[in-house]
């Protein structure tokens, strides 16, 4: 009886239970790394669950490719906890609806789509190893084609995008709102060495930059955050120059409602025809919107959309002065 309520009382935490749902349902090993970002928990938490329920022997823990994955240990569907997994069972089903599971679902296909995109195992039925292969080494590589241009990050966050860019453009303006934000970024900036990114407090709907001064804007899923978003992609458009461009990154309309408590977004993404008409509505030509990212089951789809600001008006206006 004492071991039998002591199994119960490790049950009875609504956190252990998401985690071997997580587990148990999908049939999956996962790391530490990775329930964290799932579950929204600090990783000193979910190493203490995870302990609990390997001591007492729900889950088991296995190594491979550097890292410690854990799955369900197959005990508790076979027999060794008589009439336990059948209860688990039928609860996890149950709770499918549960605005919290349907949480940690979404999250948990976005740490697919980014284990896809990592290319730890790629392309074969074996899960070859390819190592260096990532988008990232290629996404530098790309930047390397570009000439040097003076890049806006708008809504850059704590500034990974911006960094990133800053490989490549002669210089990145980086706005955000926040102040605590921008202290964060800064201090990566700092800490890597990057000299060439100016950074700015304000809002993307009240850009604090001039007309025509950057030959590149981007807005990394800064829309669904934005009050007004047509105005934010009007004021993105207003500060290329002309024939600079737009490149737009945001979710597609979904319907995961928890991102607006948790995550503070305003906007349920978007759909493609909308984002279409916000970039031709500020007057950008050959505007096209595209998937960037997408993983079957996944809520969250990626758009990209792109746009060009018209550079007839610079033109004109110098073939007038040249008649002059």
């Amino acid at each position: 009886m004492k071991a039998t309520g002591a199994l119960f009382k490790l049950l009875s935490d609504e956190a252990r239970l998401r985690l071997l749902r997580l587990l148990a349902v999908h049939d999956r090993r996962l790391n530490v790394t990775e329930l964290t970002a799932i579950l929204g928990l600090a990783q000193s938490g979910v190493s203490r669950h995870l302990g609990l329920l390997k001591d007492a022997g729900l889950v088991l823990e296995e190594r491979g490719g550097g890292f410690t994955y854990y799955k369900v240990s197959p005990e508790i569907q076979n027999g060794r906890f008589p009439g336990l997994w059948p209860h688990l069972d039928a609860q996890f089903s149950a709770a499918a609806a549960d605005p919290a599971v349907r949480a940690d679902e979404a999250r948990l296909q976005e740490v697919l789509r980014l284990r896809k995109e990592n290319f730890e195992t790629h392309g074969t039925e074996q899960h070859q190893m390819v190592p260096g292969r990532s988008w990232a080494a290629w996404s530098r590589a790309l930047g390397l084609l570009l000439p040097p241009l003076t890049v806006a990050d708008l809504g850059c966050g704590e500034g990974y995008l911006t960094l990133e860019t800053a490989r490549w453009a002669k210089r990145v303006v980086a706005i955000d709102r926040s102040n605590q934000v921008l202290a964060r970024a800064r201090s990566l900036a700092s800490r890597r060495g990057v000299k060439n990114v100016v950074w700015r407090r304000g809002e993307i709907e009240r850009l604090p930059l001039e007309d025509a001064a950057v030959d590149v804007a981007l807005l990394s899923q800064a829309l669904h955050h934005a009050a007004d978003p047509p105005l934010a992609v009007r004021e993105a458009a207003r500060v290329l120059k002309p024939g600079g461009r737009l490149v737009v990154l945001d979710l597609r309309a979904h319907d995961q409602g928890w991102v607006r408590e948790e995550l503070g977004d305003r906007w349920p993404g978007f759909a493609d025809e909308e984002l279409a008409r916000m970039l031709k509505g500020a007057r950008l030509q050959d505007v096209v919107v595209r998937v960037g990212a997408r993983l079957t089951g996944d809520p969250f789809t990626v758009l990209i959309a792109c746009g060009t600001k018209n550079g007839s008006t610079q033109r004109n206006a110098k073939k007038a002065k040249d008649k002059d």
